[in-house]
């Protein structure tokens, strides 16, 4: 008799745990590549998410990398993630099928602009005569890195220098790498420079400054340039450098970003994103605390997502 009540309780405790896996909805958080800003936070977002939803509500969510905003988008149309990160371009692109989006995404629905994008237009020092983001016209064949292909990274890149009239094809040999074998390639010698957009301060950006020091350059912009990227996606708008936010850096840097934005797709609960979105924004002195991008996040700006 015995036996039998131990057998019984066993099997209701195995029904239980099944009821549970049963009840649990696994999602999909796909980042970028693993030297940028978006996995780390990802991962972060995940995790969290993870354990404060995972039994309370039945949601588990697990961050990947990936090529970055154009993969992304694939990922999300093909049901393989069901939450992304994007560039604030790709948001535009999707909906409307433009640039490197060959048509409407409409499955995607934007859920908030989270911390900036920022531009991080690298060149060796030697070349960077002005200082500023034109200085990328004057290359002449020299090997420059816009991001690994068919990333979001490159594809920016291309929509920026484009935008400017920098004939990038011509000038440019281009090279195709992530955000950490670039680093690798410029402190080797085997690139002049570098596009790495990410929140800042980025990993990679601080490891190659930390060993070439005031031999890069990280252009600066002009109101001039700004506008021109503007006309069509108003997306853009300033960012600084204070010195100090990267090794070695000893004069203020004026850049641009734009916002990066959290989607899913349609066929998502709104209870589901409610619950993703609460965790975000309740426990973002924790995101804070593991990357210093994410102190550019506040609410007034998440609505604009």
């Amino acid at each position: 008799m015995r036996n039998f009540v131990v057998s019984a309780i066993v099997a209701m405790l195995m029904l239980s745990c099944s009821d549970e896996l049963s009840r649990t909805r696994p999602f999909i958080l796909t980042t970028a590549t693993t030297g940028g800003t978006y996995y780390p936070v990802g991962v972060a977002i995940a995790t969290i998410a993870h354990a404060q939803l995972s039994d309370s509500q039945g949601i588990s969510l697990t961050a990947i990398s990936s090529a970055g905003s154009l993969e992304n988008v694939k990922l999300l149309r093909d049901n393989q993630a069901q939450f992304a990160i994007l560039q604030g371009p790709f948001g535009a692109w999707s909906w409307n099928g433009e640039g490197p989006i060959s048509s409407p995404q409409t499955h995607i629905r934007s859920v908030s602009a989270l911390w900036q994008n920022v531009e991080h237009f690298v060149l060796l020092s030697e070349l960077a005569t002005s200082g500023e983001i034109m200085d990328l016209d004057n290359l002449n064949g020299q090997r420059y890195v816009l991001g690994a292909r068919n990333s979001g990274a490159e594809q920016t890149g291309r929509f920026i220098l484009e935008t400017l009239g920098i004939d990038y094809e011509e000038k440019f040999t281009l090279g195709y790498m992530g955000y950490g074998p670039t680093t690798s390639a410029i402190q080797d010698g085997n690139i002049v420079g570098m596009n790495i957009p990410g929140g800042a301060p980025v990993s990679s950006i601080t490891q190659a400054y930390a060993l070439l020091g005031d031999r890069l350059t990280i252009l600066n912009w002009t109101q001039e340039s700004l506008d021109k990227i503007n006309a069509k996606y108003p997306l853009w708008d300033w960012y600084e450098f204070p010195p100090g936010t990267y090794p070695n850096q000893t004069e203020l840097i004026r850049t641009v970003g734009s916002p990066n934005v959290l989607v899913t797709r349609d066929d998502i609960s709104e209870e589901v994103v409610y619950h993703v979105t609460k965790v975000i924004w309740e426990n973002l002195a924790t995101l804070q605390d593991i990357h210093g991008a994410t102190r550019d996040m506040r609410l007034e700006i998440a609505v604009e997502g």
